[in-house]
């Protein structure tokens, strides 16, 4: 490990209804990152607002470049010089009656330079909780992978994790960490999160910074927490299993380098145009 390996952190929170709150414990949680080193932060899915109704998202929708939540990361990463992952926040959709969960990546000087759309959205009809996020929200359409001082940065959101597609896109796009803002439900969590971060990080051989929403929250729902930060070949280097914190880890750029290098999966890959298949019908 080199003192010029660049340090990186994941913010976990228990996010509730009052905004001014979330964005005090938000922004101790940043200076807390920042004064442990790390040039980027990552903060979790809906770190600014999580009302008791998914309808209650709607009237805080912000156009983009505007807004009460956008200027506030746009402050908070120049106030203490970090890049920041900006969890998701709500932004005005095409459709009126829905809003787009978009991740905010902001530099140092507090300029965005990337965003992100979630993709796959969470449309699960289970028997004790149930939740349809198509109702509030509308899809994105691309994948991003920008230059960060962390090295080539995806971005995905928490239900995202189960499609290894999209993340396979983004290593053809020289993806080499990746940032996962989430609220994984605390039973789905509990089968699968650490599971599903430890399997992107190894199928991409990536650094996975991976940040959550953890506890209890006012309209009822619990999070699994566990937000973690996992090394190129499945390690858990840093993680906090409930509440709210932060964890700092230097991420170690050869290391990725040598790995890739003497386990070189990634470059065994075929693509599947080339393949036959043949269907068999009984």
């Amino acid at each position: 490990m080199s003192n010029s390996d660049p340090r990186v952190a994941a913010v976990q929170m228990t996010t509730g209804p009052d905004i001014r709150a979330n964005l005090q414990e938000a922004e101790r949680l940043i200076r807390v990152a920042a004064d442990a080193g790390a040039a980027l932060v990552v903060l979790p899915e809906n770190f600014a607002f999580m009302g008791r109704r998914m309808q209650d998202v709607l009237p805080l929708r912000e156009r983009d470049g505007d807004g009460q939540l956008q200027s506030f990361l746009s402050a908070a990463a120049a106030r203490y010089g970090v890049w920041i992952v900006g969890g998701t926040i709500p932004l005005v959709a095409d459709n009126p009656e829905r809003a787009r969960a978009a991740s905010l990546v902001f530099n140092e000087r507090g300029e965005q330079v990337a965003r992100y759309d979630k993709l796959h959205l969470f449309d699960v009809p289970g028997t004790d909780e149930q939740y349809t996020e198509s109702s509030t929200i509308e899809p994105g359409a691309d994948s991003i992978v920008l230059d960060s001082p962390c090295g080539r940065l995806g971005v995905a959101v928490c239900y995202d994790l189960r499609f290894p597609e999209l993340f396979r896109h983004m290593l053809d796009n020289d993806l080499e960490l990746l940032a996962v803002p989430a609220a994984f439900t605390a039973v789905t969590g509990k089968a699968h999160w650490k599971t599903l971060v430890r399997a992107r990080a190894i199928e991409n051989l990536a650094y996975v910074i991976a940040a959550a929403q953890g506890g209890y929250h006012v309209n009822g729902r619990e999070t699994y927490g566990n937000s973690m930060i996992v090394d190129p070949w499945g390690t858990v280097l840093a993680r906090i299993p409930q509440g709210t914190g932060c964890i700092c880890y230097p991420l170690e750029r050869d290391f990725q380098v040598s790995v890739r290098r003497s386990f070189p999966a990634i470059e065994h890959r075929r693509s599947h145009q080339s393949m036959e298949s043949d269907s068999i019908d009984l």
